[in-house]
Protein backbone atom coordinates (compact mmCIF):
# COMPACT_ATOMS: atom_id res chain seq x y z
CA UNK A 1 0.00 0.00 0.00
CA UNK A 2 1.04 3.56 -0.59
CA UNK A 3 2.36 5.20 2.50
CA UNK A 4 0.12 8.26 1.94
CA UNK A 5 -2.82 6.38 3.52
CA UNK A 6 -4.98 6.45 0.37
CA UNK A 7 -4.94 2.62 -0.01
CA UNK A 8 -3.77 2.97 -3.61
CA UNK A 9 -1.10 0.75 -5.13
CA UNK A 10 1.75 1.72 -7.40
CA UNK A 11 2.28 -0.41 -10.50
CA UNK A 12 5.37 -1.94 -8.88
CA UNK A 13 3.42 -2.84 -5.74
CA UNK A 14 0.63 -4.36 -7.82
CA UNK A 15 3.17 -6.43 -9.78
CA UNK A 16 4.81 -7.63 -6.57
CA UNK A 17 1.45 -8.55 -5.07
CA UNK A 18 0.11 -10.49 -8.09
CA UNK A 19 3.24 -11.78 -9.80
CA UNK A 20 2.23 -10.14 -13.10
CA UNK A 21 5.13 -8.28 -14.73
CA UNK A 22 5.04 -4.44 -14.69
CA UNK A 23 5.29 -4.41 -18.49
CA UNK A 24 2.18 -6.61 -18.80
CA UNK A 25 0.17 -4.52 -16.31
CA UNK A 26 1.12 -1.33 -18.16
CA UNK A 27 0.03 -2.91 -21.50
CA UNK A 28 -3.32 -4.06 -20.11
CA UNK A 29 -3.87 -0.64 -18.56
CA UNK A 30 -3.23 1.04 -21.90
CA UNK A 31 -5.88 -1.25 -23.46
CA UNK A 32 -8.48 -0.24 -20.86
CA UNK A 33 -8.50 -3.65 -19.15
CA UNK A 34 -7.08 -2.28 -15.89
CA UNK A 35 -7.58 1.50 -15.77
CA UNK A 36 -5.68 3.28 -12.94
CA UNK A 37 -7.71 4.80 -10.13
CA UNK A 38 -5.48 7.90 -9.98
CA UNK A 39 -2.06 9.26 -10.86
CA UNK A 40 0.70 10.82 -8.80
CA UNK A 41 1.68 14.46 -9.33
CA UNK A 42 4.51 13.10 -11.45
CA UNK A 43 2.02 11.16 -13.62
CA UNK A 44 2.66 7.64 -12.30
CA UNK A 45 -0.30 5.26 -12.18
CA UNK A 46 -2.01 4.30 -8.97
CA UNK A 47 -4.43 1.40 -8.64
CA UNK A 48 -7.35 0.91 -6.31
CA UNK A 49 -7.96 -1.94 -3.80
CA UNK A 50 -9.99 -3.87 -6.41
CA UNK A 51 -7.09 -3.96 -8.90
CA UNK A 52 -5.55 -7.29 -7.75
CA UNK A 53 -8.87 -9.12 -8.16
CA UNK A 54 -9.51 -7.46 -11.54
CA UNK A 55 -5.98 -8.30 -12.63
CA UNK A 56 -6.52 -11.97 -11.70
CA UNK A 57 -9.68 -12.05 -13.87
CA UNK A 58 -7.80 -10.65 -16.85
CA UNK A 59 -4.89 -13.05 -16.38
CA UNK A 60 -7.22 -16.09 -16.06
CA UNK A 61 -9.15 -15.17 -19.22
CA UNK A 62 -5.93 -14.66 -21.16
CA UNK A 63 -4.62 -18.04 -20.04
CA UNK A 64 -7.84 -19.58 -21.36
CA UNK A 65 -7.08 -18.06 -24.75
CA UNK A 66 -9.76 -15.33 -24.76
CA UNK A 67 -8.87 -12.24 -26.76
CA UNK A 68 -8.30 -8.81 -25.26
CA UNK A 69 -11.32 -7.24 -26.98
CA UNK A 70 -13.63 -9.92 -25.57
CA UNK A 71 -12.14 -9.48 -22.09
CA UNK A 72 -12.66 -5.73 -22.28
CA UNK A 73 -16.33 -6.26 -23.20
CA UNK A 74 -16.81 -8.69 -20.32
CA UNK A 75 -15.23 -6.34 -17.78
CA UNK A 76 -17.26 -3.34 -18.95
CA UNK A 77 -20.50 -5.33 -18.67
CA UNK A 78 -19.67 -6.76 -15.25
CA UNK A 79 -18.94 -3.30 -13.83
CA UNK A 80 -22.02 -1.25 -12.83
CA UNK A 81 -21.15 1.66 -15.08
CA UNK A 82 -20.87 -0.67 -18.07
CA UNK A 83 -24.35 -2.14 -17.91
CA UNK A 84 -26.56 -0.95 -20.72
CA UNK A 85 -29.39 -3.48 -20.97
CA UNK A 86 -29.88 -6.43 -23.33
CA UNK A 87 -27.94 -4.77 -26.11
CA UNK A 88 -24.79 -4.32 -24.02
CA UNK A 89 -21.54 -6.29 -24.07
CA UNK A 90 -21.67 -10.04 -23.47
CA UNK A 91 -21.53 -11.39 -19.94
CA UNK A 92 -18.69 -13.55 -18.65
CA UNK A 93 -20.90 -16.64 -19.00
CA UNK A 94 -21.76 -15.80 -22.62
CA UNK A 95 -18.14 -15.08 -23.47
CA UNK A 96 -16.99 -18.29 -21.76
CA UNK A 97 -19.51 -20.31 -23.79
CA UNK A 98 -18.44 -18.70 -27.06
CA UNK A 99 -14.76 -19.25 -26.39
CA UNK A 100 -15.36 -22.81 -25.22
CA UNK A 101 -17.00 -23.50 -28.59
CA UNK A 102 -14.07 -21.89 -30.36
CA UNK A 103 -11.59 -23.94 -28.34
CA UNK A 104 -13.54 -27.12 -29.12
CA UNK A 105 -13.21 -26.33 -32.82
CA UNK A 106 -9.50 -25.71 -32.37
CA UNK A 107 -9.13 -28.99 -30.48
CA UNK A 108 -10.88 -30.88 -33.28
CA UNK A 109 -8.57 -29.26 -35.81
CA UNK A 110 -5.51 -30.04 -33.72
CA UNK A 111 -6.67 -33.63 -33.24
CA UNK A 112 -7.10 -34.01 -36.99
CA UNK A 113 -3.65 -32.51 -37.61
CA UNK A 114 -2.12 -34.78 -34.97
CA UNK A 115 -3.78 -37.87 -36.49
CA UNK A 116 -2.53 -36.97 -39.96
CA UNK A 117 1.02 -36.41 -38.71
CA UNK A 118 1.04 -39.64 -36.69
CA UNK A 119 -0.26 -41.54 -39.69
CA UNK A 120 2.47 -40.00 -41.85
CA UNK A 121 5.07 -41.04 -39.26
CA UNK A 122 3.70 -44.59 -38.93
CA UNK A 123 3.36 -45.15 -42.68
CA UNK A 124 6.62 -43.45 -43.62
CA UNK A 125 4.66 -41.40 -46.14
CA UNK A 126 6.40 -39.29 -48.74
CA UNK A 127 6.07 -35.52 -48.58
CA UNK A 128 3.78 -35.40 -51.60
CA UNK A 129 1.27 -37.64 -49.80
CA UNK A 130 0.68 -35.15 -46.97
CA UNK A 131 -1.79 -32.87 -48.83
CA UNK A 132 -3.81 -35.90 -49.95
CA UNK A 133 -3.96 -37.34 -46.43
CA UNK A 134 -4.99 -33.98 -45.00
CA UNK A 135 -7.75 -33.76 -47.59
CA UNK A 136 -8.93 -37.29 -46.70
CA UNK A 137 -9.18 -36.34 -43.04
CA UNK A 138 -11.41 -33.37 -43.90
CA UNK A 139 -13.87 -35.21 -46.15
CA UNK A 140 -17.57 -35.09 -45.44
CA UNK A 141 -19.57 -38.20 -44.52
CA UNK A 142 -20.99 -38.32 -48.06
CA UNK A 143 -17.52 -38.14 -49.60
CA UNK A 144 -16.23 -40.92 -47.34
CA UNK A 145 -19.16 -43.16 -48.27
CA UNK A 146 -18.52 -42.49 -51.96
CA UNK A 147 -14.93 -43.77 -51.62
CA UNK A 148 -16.17 -47.06 -50.11
CA UNK A 149 -19.02 -47.36 -52.62
CA UNK A 150 -16.69 -46.91 -55.59
CA UNK A 151 -14.28 -49.43 -54.09
CA UNK A 152 -16.96 -52.10 -53.54
CA UNK A 153 -18.58 -51.64 -56.94
CA UNK A 154 -15.21 -51.85 -58.66
CA UNK A 155 -14.08 -54.91 -56.70
CA UNK A 156 -17.31 -56.86 -57.29
CA UNK A 157 -18.00 -55.72 -60.85
CA UNK A 158 -19.57 -58.59 -62.79
CA UNK A 159 -19.91 -60.93 -59.79
CA UNK A 160 -23.47 -62.24 -59.24
CA UNK A 161 -23.50 -61.74 -55.47
CA UNK A 162 -26.08 -59.00 -54.87
CA UNK A 163 -26.61 -59.64 -51.17
CA UNK A 164 -22.88 -59.77 -50.55
CA UNK A 165 -22.53 -56.46 -52.40
CA UNK A 166 -25.39 -54.80 -50.53
CA UNK A 167 -23.94 -55.92 -47.21
CA UNK A 168 -20.59 -54.38 -48.04
CA UNK A 169 -22.24 -51.16 -49.16
CA UNK A 170 -24.24 -50.98 -45.94
CA UNK A 171 -21.04 -50.88 -43.88
CA UNK A 172 -20.06 -47.23 -44.22
CA UNK A 173 -17.20 -45.36 -42.50
CA UNK A 174 -19.36 -42.98 -40.46
CA UNK A 175 -17.08 -40.99 -38.17
CA UNK A 176 -18.77 -39.52 -35.08
CA UNK A 177 -19.17 -35.75 -34.79
CA UNK A 178 -16.14 -35.56 -32.50
CA UNK A 179 -13.83 -38.38 -33.63
CA UNK A 180 -10.79 -39.41 -31.67
CA UNK A 181 -7.29 -39.35 -33.12
CA UNK A 182 -7.47 -43.16 -33.32
CA UNK A 183 -10.65 -43.00 -35.39
CA UNK A 184 -9.20 -40.42 -37.76
CA UNK A 185 -6.05 -42.51 -38.10
CA UNK A 186 -8.15 -45.61 -38.82
CA UNK A 187 -10.04 -43.74 -41.55
CA UNK A 188 -6.77 -42.62 -43.16
CA UNK A 189 -5.49 -46.22 -43.12
CA UNK A 190 -8.81 -47.51 -44.46
CA UNK A 191 -8.79 -44.98 -47.30
CA UNK A 192 -5.27 -46.12 -48.19
CA UNK A 193 -6.21 -49.81 -47.87
CA UNK A 194 -9.10 -49.63 -50.37
CA UNK A 195 -6.63 -48.39 -52.97
CA UNK A 196 -4.66 -51.65 -52.69
CA UNK A 197 -5.31 -54.11 -55.56
CA UNK A 198 -4.74 -57.02 -53.15
CA UNK A 199 -7.78 -56.07 -51.05
CA UNK A 200 -9.99 -55.77 -54.13
CA UNK A 201 -8.84 -59.20 -55.28
CA UNK A 202 -9.50 -60.72 -51.84
CA UNK A 203 -13.03 -59.31 -51.63
CA UNK A 204 -13.76 -60.50 -55.14
CA UNK A 205 -12.65 -64.04 -54.23
CA UNK A 206 -15.06 -64.05 -51.28
CA UNK A 207 -17.91 -62.77 -53.44
CA UNK A 208 -17.22 -65.33 -56.16
CA UNK A 209 -17.19 -68.12 -53.58
CA UNK A 210 -20.52 -66.86 -52.24
CA UNK A 211 -22.04 -66.82 -55.71
CA UNK A 212 -20.63 -70.25 -56.59
CA UNK A 213 -21.74 -72.11 -53.45
CA UNK A 214 -25.16 -70.55 -52.82
CA UNK A 215 -27.87 -73.22 -52.77
CA UNK A 216 -31.33 -73.45 -54.16
CA UNK A 217 -32.75 -71.43 -51.29
CA UNK A 218 -30.81 -68.45 -52.56
CA UNK A 219 -27.74 -66.52 -51.67
CA UNK A 220 -27.42 -66.31 -47.89
CA UNK A 221 -28.03 -62.88 -46.48
CA UNK A 222 -26.45 -63.50 -43.11
CA UNK A 223 -23.31 -64.58 -44.89
CA UNK A 224 -22.69 -61.08 -46.12
CA UNK A 225 -21.53 -58.29 -43.89
CA UNK A 226 -24.79 -56.66 -42.90
CA UNK A 227 -24.45 -53.18 -41.45
CA UNK A 228 -21.00 -53.81 -40.02
CA UNK A 229 -21.05 -57.60 -40.18
CA UNK A 230 -19.26 -60.28 -42.14
CA UNK A 231 -20.76 -63.30 -40.42
CA UNK A 232 -21.03 -66.47 -42.49
CA UNK A 233 -24.13 -68.47 -43.26
CA UNK A 234 -25.28 -71.06 -45.80
CA UNK A 235 -22.40 -71.80 -48.13
CA UNK A 236 -20.60 -68.64 -47.10
CA UNK A 237 -16.91 -68.85 -46.18
CA UNK A 238 -16.71 -68.81 -42.41
CA UNK A 239 -15.16 -65.59 -41.16
CA UNK A 240 -15.16 -65.68 -37.37
CA UNK A 241 -12.83 -62.71 -37.29
CA UNK A 242 -15.54 -60.40 -38.65
CA UNK A 243 -17.89 -58.21 -36.63
CA UNK A 244 -20.81 -59.83 -34.85
CA UNK A 245 -23.90 -59.96 -37.02
CA UNK A 246 -26.16 -59.54 -34.01
CA UNK A 247 -25.08 -55.94 -33.52
CA UNK A 248 -27.11 -54.49 -36.41
CA UNK A 249 -30.26 -55.30 -38.39
CA UNK A 250 -29.69 -57.09 -41.71
CA UNK A 251 -28.99 -54.95 -44.73
CA UNK A 252 -31.87 -54.55 -47.23
CA UNK A 253 -32.09 -57.15 -49.97
CA UNK A 254 -31.13 -56.08 -53.45
CA UNK A 255 -34.44 -55.14 -55.16
CA UNK A 256 -33.33 -57.01 -58.29
CA UNK A 257 -33.44 -60.40 -56.56
CA UNK A 258 -36.28 -62.27 -54.90
CA UNK A 259 -34.07 -64.69 -53.03
CA UNK A 260 -35.30 -65.20 -49.48
CA UNK A 261 -33.10 -64.31 -46.51
CA UNK A 262 -31.43 -66.84 -44.28
CA UNK A 263 -33.70 -67.78 -41.36
CA UNK A 264 -32.67 -65.90 -38.18
CA UNK A 265 -32.23 -69.16 -36.26
CA UNK A 266 -29.74 -70.42 -38.82
CA UNK A 267 -27.95 -67.09 -38.84
CA UNK A 268 -27.53 -67.30 -35.07
CA UNK A 269 -26.30 -70.88 -35.40
CA UNK A 270 -23.62 -69.78 -37.85
CA UNK A 271 -22.44 -67.09 -35.46
CA UNK A 272 -22.29 -69.64 -32.63
CA UNK A 273 -20.26 -72.05 -34.78
CA UNK A 274 -17.80 -69.32 -35.74
CA UNK A 275 -17.28 -68.42 -32.10
CA UNK A 276 -17.00 -72.11 -31.13
CA UNK A 277 -14.24 -72.57 -33.72
CA UNK A 278 -12.36 -69.57 -32.39
CA UNK A 279 -12.62 -70.69 -28.75
CA UNK A 280 -11.74 -74.35 -29.43
CA UNK A 281 -8.86 -73.47 -31.73
CA UNK A 282 -7.30 -71.02 -29.27
CA UNK A 283 -7.78 -73.52 -26.43
CA UNK A 284 -6.05 -76.24 -28.45
CA UNK A 285 -3.09 -73.97 -29.12
CA UNK A 286 -2.91 -72.97 -25.45
CA UNK A 287 -2.96 -76.64 -24.43
CA UNK A 288 -0.16 -77.47 -26.85
CA UNK A 289 -2.28 -79.87 -28.93
CA UNK A 290 -0.55 -80.40 -32.28
CA UNK A 291 -2.98 -80.16 -35.23
CA UNK A 292 -1.83 -83.54 -36.55
CA UNK A 293 -1.94 -85.36 -33.21
CA UNK A 294 -4.66 -87.83 -32.24
CA UNK A 295 -5.75 -85.36 -29.54
CA UNK A 296 -6.85 -82.93 -32.30
CA UNK A 297 -9.38 -85.35 -33.80
CA UNK A 298 -12.07 -85.01 -31.07
CA UNK A 299 -11.87 -81.23 -31.43
CA UNK A 300 -12.34 -81.41 -35.20
CA UNK A 301 -15.19 -83.91 -34.84
CA UNK A 302 -16.98 -81.52 -32.46
CA UNK A 303 -16.53 -78.56 -34.82
CA UNK A 304 -17.73 -80.48 -37.88
CA UNK A 305 -20.82 -81.70 -35.99
CA UNK A 306 -21.68 -78.14 -34.99
CA UNK A 307 -21.04 -76.81 -38.51
CA UNK A 308 -23.06 -79.36 -40.51
CA UNK A 309 -26.54 -77.90 -39.68
CA UNK A 310 -25.45 -74.51 -41.05
CA UNK A 311 -25.02 -76.05 -44.50
CA UNK A 312 -28.65 -77.08 -44.88
CA UNK A 313 -30.01 -75.79 -48.18
CA UNK A 314 -26.66 -75.22 -49.86
CA UNK A 315 -25.63 -76.92 -53.07
CA UNK A 316 -24.60 -80.53 -52.39
CA UNK A 317 -24.84 -79.90 -48.68
CA UNK A 318 -23.09 -82.57 -46.56
CA UNK A 319 -25.25 -84.32 -43.99
CA UNK A 320 -22.66 -86.25 -41.96
CA UNK A 321 -19.05 -86.07 -40.89
CA UNK A 322 -16.74 -87.50 -43.51
CA UNK A 323 -14.16 -86.51 -46.14
CA UNK A 324 -16.62 -84.43 -48.25
CA UNK A 325 -17.82 -82.45 -45.21
CA UNK A 326 -14.31 -81.82 -43.93
CA UNK A 327 -13.12 -80.82 -47.39
CA UNK A 328 -16.02 -78.32 -47.66
CA UNK A 329 -15.28 -76.83 -44.23
CA UNK A 330 -11.57 -76.61 -45.02
CA UNK A 331 -12.37 -74.82 -48.29
CA UNK A 332 -14.56 -72.31 -46.45
CA UNK A 333 -11.87 -71.59 -43.87
CA UNK A 334 -9.14 -71.25 -46.50
CA UNK A 335 -11.36 -68.95 -48.57
CA UNK A 336 -12.06 -66.75 -45.57
CA UNK A 337 -8.39 -66.56 -44.58
CA UNK A 338 -7.91 -63.07 -46.00
CA UNK A 339 -5.82 -60.90 -43.62
CA UNK A 340 -6.51 -57.75 -45.64
CA UNK A 341 -10.27 -58.30 -45.45
CA UNK A 342 -10.01 -58.87 -41.71
CA UNK A 343 -8.05 -55.61 -41.41
CA UNK A 344 -10.71 -53.84 -43.51
CA UNK A 345 -13.43 -54.78 -41.02
CA UNK A 346 -11.26 -53.96 -38.01
CA UNK A 347 -10.65 -50.45 -39.38
CA UNK A 348 -14.35 -49.94 -40.12
CA UNK A 349 -15.13 -50.90 -36.53
CA UNK A 350 -12.57 -48.45 -35.19
CA UNK A 351 -13.82 -45.64 -37.43
CA UNK A 352 -17.42 -46.09 -36.29
CA UNK A 353 -16.58 -46.74 -32.65
CA UNK A 354 -17.79 -50.36 -32.63
CA UNK A 355 -15.98 -53.10 -30.69
CA UNK A 356 -13.27 -54.71 -32.78
CA UNK A 357 -14.00 -58.33 -33.75
CA UNK A 358 -11.95 -61.11 -32.13
CA UNK A 359 -8.88 -62.09 -34.12
CA UNK A 360 -9.14 -65.38 -35.99
CA UNK A 361 -5.54 -65.95 -37.06
CA UNK A 362 -4.46 -68.27 -34.21
CA UNK A 363 -7.60 -70.42 -34.26
CA UNK A 364 -7.84 -70.37 -38.05
CA UNK A 365 -4.28 -71.56 -38.57
CA UNK A 366 -4.72 -74.41 -36.09
CA UNK A 367 -8.14 -75.51 -37.39
CA UNK A 368 -7.15 -75.54 -41.06
CA UNK A 369 -3.97 -77.47 -40.24
CA UNK A 370 -6.00 -79.98 -38.19
CA UNK A 371 -8.51 -80.44 -41.02
CA UNK A 372 -5.69 -81.13 -43.47
CA UNK A 373 -4.16 -83.63 -41.05
CA UNK A 374 -7.53 -85.31 -40.36
CA UNK A 375 -9.36 -85.35 -43.72
CA UNK A 376 -11.80 -87.95 -42.40
CA UNK A 377 -13.02 -89.20 -39.02
CA UNK A 378 -10.13 -90.79 -37.20
CA UNK A 379 -9.92 -94.55 -37.20
CA UNK A 380 -7.50 -95.44 -34.47
CA UNK A 381 -4.68 -97.82 -35.39
CA UNK A 382 -3.97 -99.45 -32.07
CA UNK A 383 -0.88 -101.19 -33.43
CA UNK A 384 1.02 -98.01 -32.45
CA UNK A 385 0.25 -98.93 -28.84
CA UNK A 386 1.86 -102.33 -29.07
CA UNK A 387 5.37 -103.24 -27.99
CA UNK A 388 5.88 -100.46 -25.42
CA UNK A 389 7.79 -101.93 -22.49
CA UNK A 390 7.37 -99.70 -19.40
CA UNK A 391 10.73 -100.55 -17.88
CA UNK A 392 12.67 -99.94 -21.11
CA UNK A 393 10.81 -96.67 -21.66
CA UNK A 394 11.74 -95.44 -18.20
CA UNK A 395 15.42 -96.36 -18.71
CA UNK A 396 15.39 -94.55 -22.07
CA UNK A 397 13.92 -91.45 -20.39
CA UNK A 398 16.69 -91.54 -17.77
CA UNK A 399 19.46 -91.89 -20.37
CA UNK A 400 18.11 -89.18 -22.66
CA UNK A 401 17.46 -86.65 -19.90
CA UNK A 402 20.95 -87.29 -18.45
CA UNK A 403 22.66 -86.39 -21.74
CA UNK A 404 20.30 -83.55 -22.58
CA UNK A 405 20.71 -82.08 -19.07
CA UNK A 406 24.47 -81.94 -19.69
CA UNK A 407 23.82 -79.97 -22.87
CA UNK A 408 21.44 -77.62 -21.06
CA UNK A 409 23.98 -77.04 -18.29
CA UNK A 410 26.54 -75.96 -20.88
CA UNK A 411 24.27 -73.30 -22.39
CA UNK A 412 25.59 -69.82 -21.54
CA UNK A 413 23.30 -66.79 -21.15
CA UNK A 414 24.61 -65.38 -24.43
CA UNK A 415 23.63 -68.64 -26.19
CA UNK A 416 19.93 -68.23 -25.42
CA UNK A 417 19.34 -65.99 -28.45
CA UNK A 418 21.01 -68.37 -30.93
CA UNK A 419 18.81 -69.83 -33.70
CA UNK A 420 18.02 -73.56 -33.73
CA UNK A 421 16.98 -76.03 -36.45
CA UNK A 422 13.52 -76.27 -34.85
CA UNK A 423 10.70 -74.17 -36.32
CA UNK A 424 12.62 -70.92 -36.15
CA UNK A 425 12.94 -71.11 -32.37
CA UNK A 426 15.81 -69.59 -30.44
CA UNK A 427 17.70 -71.67 -27.89
CA UNK A 428 15.65 -70.09 -25.13
CA UNK A 429 12.35 -70.96 -26.83
CA UNK A 430 13.58 -74.49 -27.46
CA UNK A 431 14.55 -74.95 -23.78
CA UNK A 432 11.21 -73.56 -22.66
CA UNK A 433 9.42 -76.12 -24.86
CA UNK A 434 11.52 -78.98 -23.47
CA UNK A 435 10.65 -77.95 -19.92
CA UNK A 436 7.00 -77.75 -20.98
CA UNK A 437 7.13 -81.34 -22.32
CA UNK A 438 8.23 -82.60 -18.92
CA UNK A 439 5.70 -80.49 -17.04
CA UNK A 440 2.86 -81.52 -19.35
CA UNK A 441 3.64 -85.23 -18.96
CA UNK A 442 3.79 -84.73 -15.19
CA UNK A 443 0.38 -83.07 -15.16
CA UNK A 444 -1.12 -85.92 -17.22
CA UNK A 445 0.26 -88.43 -14.76
CA UNK A 446 -1.28 -86.44 -11.91
CA UNK A 447 -4.66 -86.27 -13.66
CA UNK A 448 -4.66 -82.47 -14.15
CA UNK A 449 -3.37 -81.71 -17.69
CA UNK A 450 -1.90 -78.23 -17.97
CA UNK A 451 -3.23 -75.57 -20.35
CA UNK A 452 -0.46 -72.96 -20.10
CA UNK A 453 1.51 -73.89 -23.19
CA UNK A 454 2.24 -70.26 -24.08
CA UNK A 455 3.48 -69.26 -20.60
CA UNK A 456 7.14 -68.79 -19.70
CA UNK A 457 8.30 -72.03 -18.07
CA UNK A 458 12.02 -71.22 -18.08
CA UNK A 459 12.32 -68.17 -15.85
CA UNK A 460 15.74 -66.69 -15.17
CA UNK A 461 17.61 -69.96 -14.65
CA UNK A 462 17.29 -72.41 -17.54
CA UNK A 463 19.48 -75.04 -15.90
CA UNK A 464 17.40 -75.19 -12.72
CA UNK A 465 14.12 -75.09 -14.64
CA UNK A 466 15.08 -78.08 -16.79
CA UNK A 467 16.53 -80.11 -13.91
CA UNK A 468 13.42 -79.48 -11.80
CA UNK A 469 11.09 -80.51 -14.64
CA UNK A 470 13.01 -83.77 -15.14
CA UNK A 471 12.85 -84.64 -11.45
CA UNK A 472 9.13 -83.87 -11.29
CA UNK A 473 8.37 -85.95 -14.39
CA UNK A 474 10.45 -88.93 -13.23
CA UNK A 475 8.74 -88.90 -9.82
CA UNK A 476 5.31 -88.73 -11.49
CA UNK A 477 6.11 -91.58 -13.90
CA UNK A 478 7.25 -93.88 -11.11
CA UNK A 479 4.93 -92.76 -8.31
CA UNK A 480 1.55 -92.53 -10.06
CA UNK A 481 1.50 -95.86 -11.87
CA UNK A 482 1.41 -93.94 -15.16
CA UNK A 483 3.62 -96.45 -16.97
CA UNK A 484 0.97 -99.15 -16.42
CA UNK A 485 -2.23 -97.10 -16.94
CA UNK A 486 -4.13 -95.83 -19.98
CA UNK A 487 -5.27 -92.30 -20.75
CA UNK A 488 -7.71 -90.37 -22.90
CA UNK A 489 -10.65 -91.40 -25.09
CA UNK A 490 -8.41 -93.80 -27.04
CA UNK A 491 -7.01 -95.44 -23.89
CA UNK A 492 -3.43 -94.71 -24.89
CA UNK A 493 -0.92 -96.52 -22.66
CA UNK A 494 0.87 -94.23 -20.24
CA UNK A 495 4.14 -95.88 -21.26
CA UNK A 496 3.58 -94.65 -24.83
CA UNK A 497 2.97 -91.10 -23.59
CA UNK A 498 6.32 -91.28 -21.78
CA UNK A 499 7.87 -92.72 -24.95
CA UNK A 500 6.62 -89.67 -26.86
CA UNK A 501 8.32 -87.43 -24.30
CA UNK A 502 11.56 -89.39 -24.84
CA UNK A 503 11.28 -88.85 -28.61
CA UNK A 504 10.63 -85.13 -28.10
CA UNK A 505 13.53 -84.63 -25.69
CA UNK A 506 16.01 -86.58 -27.83
CA UNK A 507 14.98 -84.74 -31.01
CA UNK A 508 15.12 -81.34 -29.32
CA UNK A 509 18.38 -82.32 -27.65
CA UNK A 510 19.74 -82.82 -31.17
CA UNK A 511 18.41 -79.33 -32.06
CA UNK A 512 20.18 -77.89 -29.03
CA UNK A 513 23.44 -79.64 -29.86
CA UNK A 514 23.38 -78.32 -33.43
CA UNK A 515 22.57 -74.80 -32.22
CA UNK A 516 25.45 -74.72 -29.71
CA UNK A 517 28.01 -76.70 -31.70
CA UNK A 518 27.98 -79.72 -29.38
CA UNK A 519 28.19 -83.38 -30.56
CA UNK A 520 24.81 -84.81 -31.61
CA UNK A 521 25.40 -88.46 -30.65
CA UNK A 522 23.17 -88.33 -27.58
CA UNK A 523 22.07 -91.31 -25.46
CA UNK A 524 23.59 -93.99 -27.72
CA UNK A 525 22.15 -96.76 -25.56
CA UNK A 526 18.58 -95.54 -26.07
CA UNK A 527 18.68 -93.78 -29.45
CA UNK A 528 18.00 -96.84 -31.63
CA UNK A 529 14.89 -97.94 -29.75
CA UNK A 530 13.71 -94.30 -29.55
CA UNK A 531 13.99 -94.03 -33.35
CA UNK A 532 12.04 -97.28 -33.71
CA UNK A 533 9.36 -95.94 -31.36
CA UNK A 534 9.15 -92.69 -33.36
CA UNK A 535 8.61 -94.63 -36.57
CA UNK A 536 5.95 -96.76 -34.91
CA UNK A 537 4.09 -93.81 -33.32
CA UNK A 538 4.50 -91.16 -36.03
CA UNK A 539 5.08 -93.20 -39.18
CA UNK A 540 1.57 -92.55 -40.48
CA UNK A 541 1.40 -88.92 -39.34
CA UNK A 542 0.75 -86.50 -42.21
CA UNK A 543 3.58 -84.19 -43.21
CA UNK A 544 1.33 -81.30 -44.25
CA UNK A 545 1.51 -77.56 -43.63
CA UNK A 546 1.12 -76.88 -39.93
CA UNK A 547 2.03 -80.46 -38.99
CA UNK A 548 4.38 -81.32 -36.16
CA UNK A 549 6.98 -82.74 -38.56
CA UNK A 550 8.41 -81.66 -41.87
CA UNK A 551 8.89 -84.28 -44.59
CA UNK A 552 11.54 -86.87 -43.76
CA UNK A 553 15.06 -85.99 -44.88
CA UNK A 554 17.78 -88.42 -46.00
CA UNK A 555 20.44 -89.21 -43.41
CA UNK A 556 24.07 -89.42 -44.55
CA UNK A 557 25.73 -92.86 -44.71
CA UNK A 558 26.92 -94.06 -41.34
CA UNK A 559 24.78 -91.56 -39.41
CA UNK A 560 24.09 -92.43 -35.78
CA UNK A 561 20.62 -93.18 -34.46
CA UNK A 562 20.07 -89.67 -33.09
CA UNK A 563 20.99 -88.09 -36.46
CA UNK A 564 18.66 -90.55 -38.19
CA UNK A 565 15.88 -89.63 -35.74
CA UNK A 566 16.39 -85.97 -36.60
CA UNK A 567 16.22 -86.79 -40.32
CA UNK A 568 13.04 -88.83 -39.82
CA UNK A 569 11.43 -85.86 -38.07
CA UNK A 570 12.36 -83.47 -40.89
CA UNK A 571 15.72 -82.05 -39.80
CA UNK A 572 18.77 -81.95 -42.05
CA UNK A 573 21.57 -83.89 -40.35
CA UNK A 574 24.09 -83.23 -43.14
Amino acid sequence: MNEDGTGLLTIGELAGLTGVPVKTIRSWSDQDLLPPAARTPAGYRLYGPDAPARLEIVRSLRELGIGLAAIRSVLHRELPHGLNGMGGPPSLAETAAQWADALDAQIRTLRLQSAVLRSVAARGSAAEELPYMTELARLSARERRLIITDFVENALDGVDAPAYRSGLLAATPDLPDDPTAEQIGAWLELAALVREPELRTALRRLAEYSARTAGAVGEPEAGEPDAMSESPAQGEPLAPGAPDATSEPPAPRDPRTSRPPTPPAQERAVIRVAELMRVRGEAAVAAGIAPDSPAAEPVIAELVAAWLPTQTGTADSPTEDGPPARARLLEQLETAAEPLVERYWQLLCTVTGRPAPPRWDTAGTWTTAALRAHPGPYELDRSAFDGTDPDRVLRAYEQVTRDVAALVAAVRPEDLALPTPCAGWTVRQLLDHMVWENLMATSIAEGTPRADHTADHLGDDHRTAFAHSVRAAHAAFTGSGMLHRTYGPYEAPGAMIVQQVVVELLAHGWDLARATGAPTGLAPGAAEETLAAARRIYGAAPRTEGSSFAPERPAPPGAGATDRLAAFLGRDPA
